[in-house]
């Protein structure tokens, strides 16, 4: 297990003084890129290389959301690595060792010259020593798409979207999903699937789904093709 310690920032939370899902997906970014780049296996190995690990899937499950002030640790683990896929678990505890997030998140390793998937080596992943996968109830990586999803107005991809892929961060397009929805609404798990890469000059439709305050955001290109679904599960009212 990796770890890294933090405190919860003031641009970090939202009107409540409590982080969003967005805050946390940065948290867990972050954690991640620490560890690759202190094993030797970050973004200057990967670009010799030409290789990229790109996100496919998320699933995050959270219990609260983190305060302003407050002392966290944001921990990663890889759980496997199978073809052309690799495996992750996340957490952010609070200073009691109380969990307030985890999630389990699916990549793939892609070659940066061909932009198609090539199998994970031992060589690629030394290092990364996978552990014990995290006992959750694990979502499909696959989200269905609902058939009476209603379209909203387009916007386009700007530059502060853009990672050092050069294309939309995969946290971004959950902060574009969250905006529509209503104000007030506590997540308890997010789901994202990732099914291609919007870039800088590209419009992105938003598609809307509602049902027993469960959220489906699709985000499309002007041809209707999805780049990301998520969705979202509200938290039980206490």
């Amino acid at each position: 297990m990796y770890s890294f310690k933090s405190r919860v920032r003031y641009s970090e939370v939202d009107k409540e003084k409590k982080m969003d899902m967005y805050s946390i997906i940065n948290y867990f970014q972050d954690c991640s890129t620490f560890q690759s780049e202190d094993i030797g296996m970050g973004l200057a190995y990967l670009e010799e290389k030409k290789r990229v690990w790109l996100m496919n899937a998320w699933q995050i499950i959270v219990s609260r959301f983190p305060v302003l002030g407050e002392e966290i640790t944001v921990s990663t683990w890889a759980y496997d690595f199978n073809s052309m896929y690799g495996y992750r678990n996340f957490m952010i505890e609070d200073s009691n060792h109380q969990i307030a997030a985890v999630a389990n998140s699916i990549w793939i390793y892609m070659d940066t010259e061909s932009y198609r998937p090539i199998r994970v080596t031992e060589n690629d992943v030394r290092g990364y020593n996978p552990e014990k996968k995290y006992e959750m109830e694990y979502a499909p990586r696959k989200i269905t798409i609902p058939k009476n999803m209603v379209a909203l107005e387009g916007f386009p991809v700007i530059r502060s979207n853009i990672d050092t892929n050069n294309h939309v961060n995969n946290g971004q397009y959950i902060k574009m999903a969250e905006e529509f929805l209503p104000s007030g609404y506590r997540i308890k798990q997010m789901r994202a699937e990732y099914k291609m890469s919007a870039i800088l000059g590209d419009v992105i439709v938003p598609w809307m789904y509602n049902e027993n305050n469960t959220y489906m955001v699709v985000l499309a290109n002007t041809e209707g093709k999805p780049f990301t679904i998520i969705e979202f599960k509200q938290q039980e009212e206490l």
